[in-house]
């Protein structure tokens, strides 16, 4: 039987992969656009991709389930300012709405639901674990 810790492991990999690969791939764009743009994109690229590989060669870290969700977060705070206010400094005229960048914050919301359950489920459990008497077999 497939446990929800996995299952929860396996979505937060996934979608850090898919929003890499998406951001990666609209880095160029949005270079073209600016450099700071093009940074935030390349920078998001680099961070995802680096927590699908932590996520995946240390499954049982808290501390890469708590990173992918501040930069899950991040991304979704980011789209929902870049698309209302604009964000200074990196772009600061509200860009549209696009179907890809709907798709790509579903998925990422996707992650931080299952990064965040993942987190609270982990330090529920060690809390429990510090808990016990010592000698307490869990």
């Amino acid at each position: 039987m497939i446990a929800l810790a996995d299952v929860e492991r396996d979505v937060v990999i996934v979608v850090c992969g898919i929003s890499a690969g998406i951001h990666a791939a609209l880095t160029p764009e949005h270079l073209a656009e600016g450099f700071p743009p093009g940074l935030g994109f390349a920078a998001s690229a680099f961070l995802l991709a680096g927590l699908a590989i932590v996520l995946t060669r240390r499954p049982a870290s808290v501390s890469a389930f708590g990173a992918a969700a501040i930069v899950l977060s991040g991304l979704l705070v980011s789209y929902a300012l870049a698309t209302t206010t604009g964000l200074p400094l990196l772009h600061p005229e509200a860009e549209p709405v696009d179907g890809l960048a709907l798709a790509t914050k579903a998925i990422e919301a996707a992650g931080l639901l299952a990064a965040v359950h993942h987190s609270t489920r982990s330090r529920q459990a060690l809390t429990a674990a510090h808990s016990l008497p010592k000698g307490t077999l869990t």
